[in-house]
């Protein structure tokens, strides 16, 4: 969530950020009139608090001057009233601001590129070359269904479209992907965890994604529990409405889950293969930091991320998001796409955000630095999906004949 305080004292220099994130005119004019609304009944409410406490000083004075207190009292027994009118009505006003703004997204960084959409996104450098081949290079797909490694049909026969059923090969493939991520990840300094696949509201309120996208969720019936769409979700709440000693930050988190997510919006997109599943494995990078390491630590998760591609001996390259492309939570973020010679062209396997404070505010998430409690910096980034990394394993694996050669890494996984 944006920061109120910053908001009300500072409207034009946020109401122009959050242009550059694509906020509609009109929704910044329904913020701008509620935020008024606020501070209009924030100066009434002080006004008449101000007027009761001098007139309940003045008993004393009329105690000592032997004065009657009766027309004074009724005075304060009105404006007592009139006070209390008044506190409901700015209290409502923070109601209704504060729902307004969580459906109000980040703002981005000042040095993240304006843009009109994601072709407007700046690449920062490509990693490996991709080879060449002496033939034409099949799609994922078509390798899957060669070699047996996955079954389209049969997912969709016992759930529906976008699900996928992994055999044999590919299911071995998936599960030392899985360890491999993880062993990497934990080499690098971030602690395996284990979480719940199903989370509260207030979970997914904390990351951002409610209530602006419970379109794209699935629910469950009966229960206000939600599966995750990422493990960012449960990693990051672990530490909701704690104040946590800043000699423990930063902490820095490993887990893997399955991921769901009904893809609304996305008909027609990726309808063939894996790229874009209702249900998908992803091991995920978490990071709760002080403020001012935040930068620090998502050059450190952006960087293993892209190790473990080039051990995988996967060519790819980092993108920075431009305005347009930016997520919802995030201030900014580094894609990392991955190349796809089936394709010809790279995909997003890995998307490093930097949230600052925004996810913090929401779930209360602070450090203590001396005598003061701050908010910290959360920091979340896919190292990697599973599933888009079989892809391309497949795909710049293969020979011309339909099989694959595997990264020697997963050697002692297989």
């Amino acid at each position: 969530m944006i920061d109120l305080k910053l908001l009300q004292k500072d409207f034009d220099s946020v109401s122009t950020a959050l242009m550059r994130k694509k906020v509609s005119l009109e929704l910044i004019d329904t913020l701008k009139k509620t935020n008024e609304t606020l501070k209009r009944a924030k100066a009434d409410f002080e006004a008449a608090q101000a007027e009761q406490n001098a007139m309940s000083k003045l008993f004393g004075q009329y105690k000592r001057e032997g004065k009657d207190i009766n027309e004074l009292k009724a005075k304060v027994d009105i404006n007592k009233a009139k006070v209390s009118n008044l506190q409901d009505i700015m209290r409502k006003a923070e109601e209704e601001l504060t729902s307004l703004v969580m459906g109000i997204p980040n703002i981005p960084d000042s040095d993240v590129p304006d843009g009109e959409s994601e072709d407007d996104n700046v690449e920062i450098k490509k990693v490996l070359t991709p080879k060449t081949y002496d033939f034409t290079p099949k799609e994922h797909w078509e390798l899957a269904e060669k070699n047996g490694w996955i079954d389209f049909q049969r997912g969709v026969k016992i759930a529906k479209s976008r699900f996928s059923v992994a055999y044999g090969e590919g299911a071995r493939l998936e599960r030392a992907l899985i360890n491999f991520m993880l062993d990497f990840n934990r080499e690098r300094g971030f602690t395996e965890v284990s979480v719940p696949a199903l989370v509260n509201r207030h979970a997914l309120e904390g990351t951002g994604q409610l209530p602006k996208f419970e379109d794209d969720l699935f629910k469950t019936e009966g229960e206000d529990l939600f599966l995750i769409p990422t493990a960012e979700v449960p990693l990051t709440n672990l530490f909701q409405d704690e104040i946590i000693d800043s000699s423990k930050l930063p902490i820095l988190m490993n887990g893997y889950t399955s991921c769901f997510r009904k893809e609304a919006g996305s008909a027609g997109r990726d309808t063939r293969g894996i790229i874009r599943q209702h249900q998908f494995h992803k091991v995920e990078l978490v990071a709760i930091t002080k403020q001012d390491e935040s930068d620090e630590i998502f050059q450190k998760m952006v960087q293993t991320a892209s190790d473990i591609l080039t051990a995988l001996e996967l060519p790819h390259r980092l993108v920075t998001l431009c305005t347009a492309d930016l997520g919802f939570s995030a201030a900014k973020t580094i894609d990392i796409e991955v190349w796809l010679p089936g394709q010809n062209t790279y995909r997003e396997i890995s998307s490093v955000s930097n949230t600052r404070d925004f996810q913090a505010r929401r779930a209360k998430i602070r450090y203590k630095e001396g005598k003061k409690n701050l908010l910290a910096h959360t920091l979340n980034g896919s190292a990697l999906a599973v599933g888009r990394t079989i892809v391309a394993i497949m795909e710049n694996g293969q020979n011309e004949d339909g099989s694959i050669v595997l990264p020697k890494v997963l050697q002692p996984y297989l």
